[in-house]
């Protein structure tokens, strides 16, 4: 299987690279083999690999910076991925991008599942979201919202930071009011792999590790793993000035894939096979 991965310097794009290059064979695309905003060359750049599967792990992800640059955001998440779209539908390759809980308002109680509305509350979130049914124009597509990304090697994530505070007693805030379902990179590249492989049906899944939590509860749980006493600082997301809003409960529910054959492990399982 030919495998054209667009984004493969970022933080998730490396891992699937990576984790896919003993399986098949990976084009690693990066900036500085083809420009986003060129929607035409973006076009012609898929067309002259012919994949059999394109994967988008590029994105605007500065949810702060949108809203004072909405161009630059709706740019790569949406009109390049029009072009991804458009280029492998022309080739007829299978389209997987990734997607963000950001296209939910946050006001739910439990997890949300695919089927729930959404109701961006900021730039970043309706590009985003906009990407996603740009992706879906693809006769095969996976659309997997992931969330909190951590892992990789570029240790930009909250948890790295958190994990770095924690290791140098350093004091960290935390907030005790912002459940999340954090993603770990080489978990995400796994199901990547087995909606690709198992032939599983197209759509939109959220891929995410099992269990709910606060970014509290996050920063306890690395305390116990790295065995050090943490100097953890409670904040409440309303005490915290961000120019976009973000969803408080911002969880969502991998049921749906692990009824398409593939169970994400637990998040505590997850980082402790990520930070030992």
């Amino acid at each position: 299987m030919k495998i054209l991965v667009v984004g493969a310097a970022g933080q998730l794009g490396t891992a699937i690279a990576d984790r896919f290059a003993s399986r098949a064979n990976v084009i690693r695309a990066t900036r500085a083999d083809v420009d986003l905003s060129a929607t035409k060359a973006v076009e012609q750049f898929v067309a002259g690999h012919a994949p059999d599967a394109l994967i988008n792990c590029a994105a605007y992800n500065n949810v702060d910076g949108a809203e004072d640059h909405p161009v630059d955001a709706l740019t790569v998440n949406a009109t390049a991925v029009r072009a991804l779209a458009r280029g492998a539908s022309a080739c007829g390759a299978t389209f997987v991008h990734y997607g963000t809980d950001f296209v939910f308002d946050g006001l739910a109680n439990r997890p949300y599942v695919e089927e729930d509305e959404p109701a961006p509350q900021s730039v970043y979130g309706a590009s985003k979201l906009l990407g996603e049914w740009l992706a879906a124009d693809v006769a095969r597509h996976y659309v997997l919202r992931v969330e909190s990304l951590f892992g990789g090697s570029a240790r930009r994530s909250t948890v790295d930071r958190i994990a770095d505070a924690i290791r140098s007693g350093q004091p960290s805030r935390v907030f005790v009011d912002r459940a999340v379902t954090a993603s770990f990179v080489n978990d995400v590249a796994d199901a990547t792999w087995h909606l690709l492989d198992a032939n599983v049906p197209a759509g939109l899944y959220h891929c995410v590790n099992s269990g709910v939590a606060t970014w509290h509860d996050l920063a306890q749980e690395i305390a116990r793993i790295l065995g050090v006493e943490a100097q953890l600082v409670p904040v409440k997301v309303a005490d915290v000035p961000m120019k976009a809003k973000r969803p408080q409960y911002a969880a969502l529910s991998n049921a749906k894939l692990a009824r398409a054959g593939f169970e994400m492990p637990a998040w505590q399982d997850a980082l402790r096979r990520y930070l030992t």
